[in-house]
């Protein structure tokens, strides 16, 4: 927990911008470039309308997230960076793209106030990677790796899919195997979720492929796992693994209820009791950046329920004297009580005053935290 002698807060910004839709996204973007002079221009007016909103707090992190926010040019993202208070954080990352990490672009960042990278490799088979709609390749991805090594950035992390269609087995092994020996300092690898809306959704109702079978899902989470700690990452939430001391600070803030401020079209912010989100409009978001926010004060129900499912997903678990600290002895009691059969059976584990799902049980984690919930 953060001392409360030194609150914190994060800013996330949504940078709507790509090149191209890949055909399992479901985030708010385009590939038109509307606006892009313009944008910095409605993030800074919206920041300053709504900074208000982590008053008295320090901003630990920034996060420039999208989108594809290496879809802009150095000289964007310079200005971007120029108005946020970067200088208060301790951990600043932008997400890229393999095919935007130039050599010129890699020393950019390298100067620049940001500290971390994370590039969404998904997979490093070349049919794989066509066929979900990316426009790098697997050699395009390594090169890109390098460049950001060489030029001196000292935290990157890979972004991973697993389940992919025509993924087998073998040839998910194949992508870690090539990821790992990279030597990335965290991995963040996530099942493919078949999204409403999205252009693979579609292809696989129209019969162009089938669902991996949860068989092969299983055994493919299962060596990304025994993977992972053989080659020193700590497990430290379900989709996300990390050498010693690269943890993400910012993600971290989400599941720790630490409060945040999402800027641009489709961003979405907390401040520990009231939940906005920015409709995904770029339309509108330049047109009136300081009015589109819209908020959504959560219940007592909704915002324990939000704890306890954002605590379950951490391998640090849920800690029972903060819960009481923070909702009262009586949720405290209804969790506990919901937890034993799970205890019994294996599915949650308890040490002292915290309670965890295992490892082994990570996969199949939706239904314990679903039963967990308080009515």
């Amino acid at each position: 927990m953060t001392a409360l002698t030194d609150p914190q807060a994060g800013i996330y910004v949504h940078i709507p911008y790509c090149h191209s839709k890949c055909a399992y996204c479901d985030f708010y973007s385009t590939p038109a470039r509307t606006g892009v002079k313009d944008f910095a221009d409605a993030l800074l007016r919206e920041f300053r309308s709504r900074s208000h909103e982590i008053d008295g707090h320090r901003i630990a992190t920034v996060y420039l997230g999208g989108g594809t926010p290496s879809s802009l040019s150095e000289d964007q993202i310079e200005n971007i960076l120029s108005f946020l208070p970067v200088n208060e954080a301790s951990e600043i990352t932008i997400e890229v793209n393999p095919e935007d990490i130039s050599e010129r672009m890699a020393s950019f960042i390298a100067g620049s106030p940001i500290t971390r990278v994370s590039m969404g490799v998904q997979t490093l088979d070349d049919s794989e990677l066509k066929f979900i709609g990316r426009r790098h390749t697997a050699a395009d991805a390594i090169t890109a790796y390098e460049r950001l090594r060489k030029s001196g950035i000292g935290n990157i992390s890979l972004d991973l899919i697993f389940g992919l269609p025509g993924q087998s087995v073998a040839s998910w092994k194949k992508t870690l195997d090539r990821t790992l020996a990279l030597n990335p300092d965290h991995l963040s690898a996530y099942t493919l979720m078949l999204e409403e809306g999205t252009r693979l959704t579609a292809m696989m109702k129209s019969g162009k492929f089938t669902e991996t079978p949860d068989s092969d899902i299983e055994r493919m989470y299962n060596h990304l796992c025994r993977q992972a700690a053989d080659n020193g990452f700590g497990h430290y939430e379900i989709s996300n693994f990390a050498r010693n001391g690269f943890e993400s600070v910012h993600n971290s803030s989400y599941w720790n209820f630490t409060p945040y401020l999402g800027l641009g079209p489709g961003a979405h912010s907390f401040d520990g009791k009231i939940r906005r989100f920015n409709p995904p409009s770029l339309r509108k978001y330049l047109a009136k950046p300081e009015c589109v926010t819209v908020a959504e004060e959560e219940s007592l129900n909704e915002r324990i329920n939000d704890y306890i499912m954002v605590r379950l997903r951490t391998a640090v678990g849920l800690n029972l004297t903060d819960l009481t600290s923070r909702f009262g002895s009586s949720v405290t009691q209804q969790v506990e009580k919901s937890a034993r059969p799970h205890l019994t059976a294996g599915r949650l584990s308890r040490s002292i005053n915290t309670i965890r799902i295992p490892e082994n049980r990570f996969l199949t984690s939706d239904p314990i935290i679903a039963d967990m919930m308080i009515d």
